[in-house]
């Protein structure tokens, strides 16, 4: 049968990010993608004045009830940008309501960026990010979200001894079983990512050449990438080369346009490629 997938993010009108991008990614590699948004806004809030925002907090429980009345099955659960306690809250409750043992529950805590949290967010936001982390059979933070739920000081240049260490308290102290960690560069001209799999506890690192500049949705690129690799049956090392692979090309796309980086990658040429390699048939 098709793997189906929820995915829990707010989508917006304008900006290639969050549900604008899980949905297509997820079901250019055969994966069917159920939607939970938690809000609608007419443009992402990066770079964006101006923008519309409707909450749709109130109507997360009632969806994830009436798709329980149905009896429906789900591979897996994903989540993203939660803009409150009380989404964090209500996800924890879909995710006891929705997944079973097969579940597999992968939380991106996007909450921060750059050694800062993102703007709406208290000091305590972490604290409760990581109670939600604790039900995730894969966390996959950025290296500003990993110091802020690990509570330590934010390092943007980590070296391996260091990448290691930080993947190993991801897992250890917020009780996932296995961890990525984004935003690494091992070398002067790389960026890409690292992996602890809690099947195999020794860590791996994915790289590709580095490309300056601040790319809008990047990380839910990745994330929903590495999410359609993993369903397909790749190693979660596998599943990390493939989505870093696969955000490089979207980036080198979007900067050789020239394109304006806060309406996000230019990922939509790249779909039937990177659906391609994965050849099965559900």
């Amino acid at each position: 049968m098709t793997p189906r997938v929820i995915a829990i993010h707010d989508i917006s009108g304008i900006g290639r990010c969050s549900l604008t991008v899980a949905l297509p990614v997820l079901s250019a590699a055969g994966i069917e993608c159920a939607v939970l948004p938690t809000a609608v806004l007419s443009t992402h809030t990066g770079e964006f004045e101006g923008y519309t925002f409707r909450d749709l907090t109130e109507d997360i429980l009632p969806v994830a009830q009436h798709w329980k009345s149905l009896d429906l099955k789900f591979d897996a659960i994903y989540t993203g940008y939660l803009g409150s306690y009380e989404q964090v809250e209500l996800v924890k409750q879909v995710i006891a309501l929705l997944a079973d043992e097969d579940t597999l529950v992968v939380v991106d805590p996007v909450m921060a960026d750059e050694g800062k949290l993102y703007p709406g967010f208290s000091e305590d936001y972490p604290a409760q990010m990581r109670t939600l982390c604790a039900l995730a059979d894969l966390v996959v933070p950025n290296l500003t979200e990993a110091a802020l739920l690990l509570g330590c000081d934010y390092n943007p240049k980590p070296d391996t001894d260091q990448v290691k260490d930080i993947l190993k308290q991801l897992c250890e102290k917020t009780g996932s079983q296995s961890a990525v960690l984004t935003g690494v560069s091992l070398s002067p001209n790389t960026l890409g990512a690292a992996t602890r799999n809690a099947a195999k506890p020794a860590s791996s690192y994915a790289g590709a050449a580095k490309i300056e500049g601040m790319y809008h949705g990047s990380g839910d690129i990745f994330c929903s990438a590495l999410l359609a690799a993993i369903m397909n049956g790749y190693t979660l090392e596998d599943s990390t080369k493939c989505a870093v692979d696969f955000v490089a090309e979207c980036i080198q796309r979007t900067y050789d346009a020239g394109a304006e980086t806060r309406y996000g990658l230019h990922f939509e040429a790249g779909l039937a490629n990177f659906g391609s390699q994965f050849n099965k048939v559900y």
